[in-house]
Order: C-alpha cells, then sequence, then structure tokens
C-alpha cells in the first residue's frame, strides 16, 4: 500500500516536471515569437515596408532633356523633339517570341530590321531593356497602346531626341550626339548617373566638350502595379532639370552663305570680329548630316561618309595642316620690320629666280617683277624680294612674330579636343625633332610659306585679326557669355594697353611673358609689337594687294567704302614642281586633282574701320586670286551688313546666356 502510494506521488511529481518543462519550453517560444514579430513589425517596419513597396511600385527614369545651341540671334541650331519609342524589358515578358512576333506584325517591321532586334536581345541582360524602336510614328505608337492588354512587359515611351535644323551646316562646330557606350559611362560620372536605355551624349565638337553642362537629369515616374506587373496608377512624378541651354556667336546666316560657297569643294572658310574675337562663321567642308547619327547610322550611309575621297569627316577649320604659301608675308614682312632688319624702302631687284648654293628658288613670276620694294613685294605677292629678306631676317626671329601672331598654337585651348597645334619651325625644332641642323634654303621656302610650316584655317584668321586690329592680343570664342566685354570696352583697354606700353628691354622681356604664358587670359589686348607704325605699314600693303593695279586680289575689290577690304592672297604648293613642268605653264584643269596648289586668301574689312578678319582655304583649288578672293567678295557684303544686325540685336537684348 506504501508502496503503491509513493509510485503515485513519483508519478506526479515526473509528470508536473515535464508539463514545467514543456510549459517553460514553449513560453520562451513564445516570448521568441512575440519579440521577433516585435523586431519586424516595430523595429525593421521602414525596410519590409520598403521592401513591399517595391513589390508593387515601380520606378521608371527617363532621359533627361538636352540643353539646347542657340546662335547669337537666338535660333536654334541643335534642339529637341519628342520621340515615340517602344522598350521591352525580356525577363517581364511570360511569353517573349509570342510579344516580338506580334510586335513585328503591328510595327511592320522588314526581316532585317526584325533581326536586329533579335540581335540586340542577345547583347543584353534579361533585366536590361530592349529598344526595339527609337522613333515610331504616332500611328505606329497609337497601335502599340491600344494592343497593350495583350502586350506583358511591352513599354510605350514618350522619349526627347536630338534634332539638327540646319542639316549639314554646323556638324564641325556642334558635332553630334548619339547613344551612349561603355566608355563615355565609364569616362564621365553625369553620364554614369542619369543613364537610361537609349540616352544620347555628345561624340564629337562641342557637344561632346560641353556634355556636362548640357546632359540635364533624369525625370522620375513612380507608378503602382498589380501582380502581374501591369501598371494601375501613378504615385509620383519627380522633374528633372533640363541641360544648359548654350549661346554661340555664330551668325547662321554667314555660316549657310559660307556652305553654299564651299558647295563641291573641300576647304573652310572662318569669319572672325578682330577685337571680341566672336567666331561669327566657322565651316569646313564638305560636312555631314548630323540626325544620321542620332539613332545608329546606317552601313550604307556610313560608307558614304567614310568612302568620300574629300574626307568630310575632317574638321579642315582646325584640324586641317596646311602651308600657309604667300598669306604668311604679312608676318614675315612684319618681323623684318619689327627686328629692324630692312626699311620699307629696301628695295630687290626680281628677275623671276635667284640661285643660292647650287639650287635655283623660282618667283611664281617666271619673268619676274623687276625692282620692288616692301609694299610693292607685299602687293604683288614677289618670291624673290620675301627670298632675299628672309635670307636676312633668319628663321628663328621669324619664328617668335608668327608665334605672337597665333601661328604654332592651339586657338581655343581645350574646348575642341581634336583641334591642332600646326608647326612653325626653328633650328632648335628640326635639331630636337629630326636630329638635323638648320639650311639656309629652308629659311628662303619658309618666307614664302613652303616647307615645315604648318597652319590651320583658323590661325590664319586670328593673325588677320591680331593684324587689323592694330596689333593687340585678342581671345578667340564660339561662347557667348554674359561677363564679355564689349567691342568699346576692349578698344578702350587696348588704348590704355598702348599708352602704357614699356619700351626697350623690359617691354622684350614682357613679349616672351607673353609668348610663354600658359594661359589665354594672360596679357589679353596687349600690344604684340615693338613700333605700331610697322603694323599699319602691313596693313596699307593688304590694301595695295587688293585695291591697286597689279594686286593679286584686284579682280575681287570692291569700291564702295562700307564694303571695301584689304587682304593677301596664297597658293600653296602640294609637290614639288619640276622645271620640265614649269615650262609646260599647264591649266589647272589639265592638272591631276591631288597635285593642283591649294589656293588661301586671308582679309579684314571694312578697312577704314575694320571689323571682321577671315581666312578662306580651298584644297586643291588653285590659285588663291581666282578661287579664294572672290569668294571673300561676295562674305563680305553680307557680314557688314550682318554686322548692323548684330549690333540691334546685342542693343535689344543685354542678358545673354551664360
Amino acid at each position: 500500500m506504501i508502496n503503491s502510494s509513493t509510485d503515485s506521488v513519483k508519478k506526479l511529481n515526473l509528470i508536473n516536471r515535464r508539463m514545467f518543462i514543456t510549459g517553460s519550453f514553449k513560453f520562451f517560444i513564445m516570448i521568441g515569437l512575440v519579440s521577433r514579430l516585435f523586431f519586424l513589425q516595430v523595429k525593421e517596419n521602414k525596410k519590409y515596408l520598403t521592401l513591399s513597396d517595391k513589390n508593387r511600385i515601380r520606378e521608371w527614369k527617363l532621359a533627361p532633356v538636352r540643353g539646347e545651341f542657340h546662335d547669337y540671334f537666338g535660333n536654334v541650331i541643335a534642339g529637341n523633339f519628342e520621340a515615340y519609342q517602344l522598350h521591352v524589358i525580356p525577363e517581364q515578358v511570360e511569353n517573349f517570341k509570342y510579344v516580338i512576333y506580334r510586335l513585328k506584325d503591328l510595327l511592320e517591321l522588314s526581316d532585317s530590321e526584325f533581326k536586329k532586334v533579335l540581335k540586340k536581345k542577345k547583347e543584353i541582360k534579361p533585366w536590361e531593356t530592349l529598344i526595339v524602336s527609337n522613333n515610331l510614328s504616332w500611328d505606329k505608337f497609337s497601335k502599340i497602346n491600344n494592343h497593350l492588354y495583350d502586350l506583358n512587359g511591352v513599354k510605350p515611351v514618350i522619349s526627347i531626341s536630338r534634332n539638327y535644323p540646319f542639316d549639314e551646316n554646323f556638324t564641325h562646330i556642334i558635332g553630334y550626339v548619339s547613344q551612349a557606350n561603355e566608355q563615355d559611362i565609364e569616362n564621365t560620372e553625369l553620364i554614369k548617373k542619369n543613364f537610361v536605355p537609349g540616352l544620347k551624349v555628345g561624340k564629337i565638337g562641342l557637344e561632346k566638350s560641353f556634355e556636362e553642362k548640357l546632359i540635364g537629369t533624369n525625370d522620375i515616374e513612380r507608378y503602382e502595379v498589380n501582380a502581374y506587373g501591369r501598371r494601375i496608377s501613378q504615385l509620383e512624378f519627380q522633374k528633372g532639370k533640363k541641360g544648359q541651354t548654350l549661346k554661340l556667336t555664330v551668325d547662321t546666316e554667314i555660316q549657310k552663305l559660307a556652305n553654299e560657297l564651299l558647295k563641291d569643294k573641300a576647304g573652310s572658310i572662318c569669319v572672325m570680329d578682330i577685337f571680341t574675337g566672336e567666331i561669327i562663321a566657322m565651316h569646313s567642308s564638305p560636312s555631314f548630316d548630323p540626325n544620321l547619327f542620332l539613332y545608329g547610322i546606317s552601313y550604307e550611309n556610313w560608307e558614304n561618309i567614310r568612302s568620300n575621297p574629300k574626307k568630310p569627316l575632317i574638321n579642315r577649320s582646325i584640324t586641317g595642316l596646311y602651308p600657309p604659301g604667300s598669306t604668311i608675308k604679312p608676318i614675315v614682312a612684319l618681323s623684318a620690320l619689327e627686328n629692324n632688319v630692312i626699311s620699307p624702302n629696301f628695295k630687290v631687284n626680281c628677275s623671276g629666280k635667284i640661285e643660292m648654293y647650287g639650287q635655283t628658288y623660282n618667283c611664281w613670276k617666271k619673268k619676274g617683277h623687276g625692282v620692288v620694294n616692301l609694299r610693292d613685294a607685299l602687293k604683288v605677292s614677289c618670291d624673290t624680294f620675301f627670298y632675299e629678306m628672309s635670307r636676312r631676317l633668319g628663321v628663328d626671329r621669324l619664328n617668335e612674330t608668327a608665334k605672337k601672331f597665333g601661328l604654332g598654337n592651339k586657338v581655343f585651348n581645350d574646348i575642341f579636343n581634336e583641334e591642332k597645334v600646326g608647326l612653325v619651325p626653328s633650328t632648335e625644332w628640326k635639331k630636337n625633332a629630326l636630329g638635323r641642323g638648320w639650311v639656309l634654303g629652308e629659311t628662303l621656302i619658309t618666307g614664302i610659306g613652303q616647307g615645315y610650316i604648318q597652319t590651320t584655317p583658323l590661325q590664319l584668321c586670328l593673325m588677320t585679326a591680331q593684324l587689323a586690329n592694330g596689333g593687340f592680343k585678342i581671345n578667340p570664342k564660339v561662347i557667348v557669355n554674359k561677363d564679355d566685354l564689349t567691342s568699346e570696352e576692349i578698344k578702350s583697354k587696348m588704348d590704355k594697353n598702348l599708352e602704357k606700353k614699356i619700351q626697350g628691354p623690359d617691354f622684350d622681356d614682357a613679349l616672351v611673358d607673353l609668348e610663354t604664358s600658359s594661359s589665354k587670359e594672360d596679357n589679353l589686348f596687349n600690344p604684340l609689337f615693338r613700333n605700331q607704325e610697322n603694323v599699319k605699314f602691313v596693313l596699307d600693303a593688304m590694301f595695295a594687294s587688293t585695291n591697286e593695279v597689279r594686286g593679286t586680289s584686284y579682280a575681287s575689290r570692291i569700291e564702295d567704302k562700307k564694303y571695301q577690304f584689304a587682304g593677301k592672297t596664297g597658293t600653296s604648293q602640294v609637290k614639288r614642281i619640276t622645271e620640265a613642268q614649269r615650262e609646260l605653264d599647264l591649266d589647272i584643269s589639265q592638272i591631276p586633282y591631288e597635285d593642283r596648289d591649294h589656293a588661301l586668301y586671308i582679309a579684314f574689312g571694312p578697312y577704314k574701320n575694320p571689323r571682321y578678319a577671315m581666312s578662306i582655304f580651298i584644297e586643291h583649288g588653285g590659285s588663291g586670286g581666282s578661287t579664294a578672293a572672290p569668294m571673300a567678295k561676295k562674305l563680305f557684303k553680307v557680314v557688314i551688313d550682318r554686322h548692323e544686325e548684330r549690333e540691334k540685336f546685342k542693343q535689344k537684348n543685354i542678358n545673354f546666356v551664360a
């Protein structure tokens, strides 16, 4: 009996102990569950609310609205338009094969277009956007929207695309945009930050140089979707910031005229304000339509551009390097006067050639010019005179003067990545570059713009501008800035700097500082001469070259003082002419195109109170007097008339876009 009672007590204690352990275990589990629920619902509330929202909320980034380019008068020369696009995200499509063939039928895609879409699909990740079409018509865009119920994962998108309304007229200034590639994204942080499928970025020209100002920021759209990923409602729209609008100094009417004058020719026309440095026109021919590159240029169009023998991809104004020919002679004359090598009355008897150390150096005029002084030598472009003057001057002193006036240096610094420096040779340059000493014959041919010397057409325009303004340093520019000085303010600064000009050794030191300065802003509007009378003499001789009988561009003169201009012709050889060829005296039409001389012309006007300088270059154009100078006659009439419009516009619109 006792044992039975004891066993019962033991069993009861065992049960109670087990119940206690089980209860305690349940209690701790309950505490754990409650704690976990508290942690998830209270502590981690924001995290899981966000994750939940991500399951039902989608964020869609739209391409940023790119800033525009305007010409001086506010005309849009690179703008934007609404483009209708069609995007597909493959991983969101339940049956991709069905959808893509359905789109083929709806959009009436050709077999080649359809193959391109399939090829793109293979090149991207499943979660990346496949752009089926970049530029749909409104009818097709509407048709897709009407069939969206049957097109899961398909997104019709209204995007912003670039437009160049003047086609090829501004290509070599503005450049063009095309779809961003991996290199663009890696190299530019703003492109990476604002990247969306189909984003267009600058590839060359100002479009590339000012990418960070132009690109803008994304519009962001947030909307709610159902379990199938279809849009239910828009929740939020965050407006992005449009890129900055840039105003150029260029006049569209003059730019278009330059394009017309260079039609079917390879060459360049540059026009510059001689005080402000504003580029009024800068056209390189042939050009091409930048609109072709917006959505990826077709093979046929690319081959037409690439295989064109006149090379439309080259911006001849800033990357074309050519011997300047006789357009260098005003600087040679100025250098000789500045260095007291000759006086204006120095004379040479030109018989048509000179001989030195067994080498013959011919004048362009076979029978010679007779006895000529410096003014006449510039007027008739006598090579014999310049051979002798260059021999006395020496190439190193010519190098110093030429560089001061803009040759052998970039005109825009780094605004155009492709701009070339050019070359003004010196004895030190040849020794370092070629490992050989300089010889006298090379000085002679450098003095007529041949040999090693190479310049860009824009450098020749700057050289002419800095002569025409009286010999002062200016800063060429193509972008209008609200802080730009007016021509009157610049003239005032030039006058003050002329008054302060230091004579003697101190002034020579100032000139050295000017040449070696690393900043284009240093010494702006300072004199580039020792004696301004030398500059005036050269300008007078350029007037004679255009406006007096026997002048090399006399046939292109304008009698009306309003439009009257002064200039200097140039003809640069592209290959050495043998004596036999010289005797033939062939007409240009009888010479193979690639063997013809280049034709050049530099000018400034109006002659009284000059305001504009220009350079004209025609590749393989023959004679500068017969080919390039007549273009200047047509240009100056328009340039001077447009100047009046420019001044009126400036008075009405004092707030420029920075």
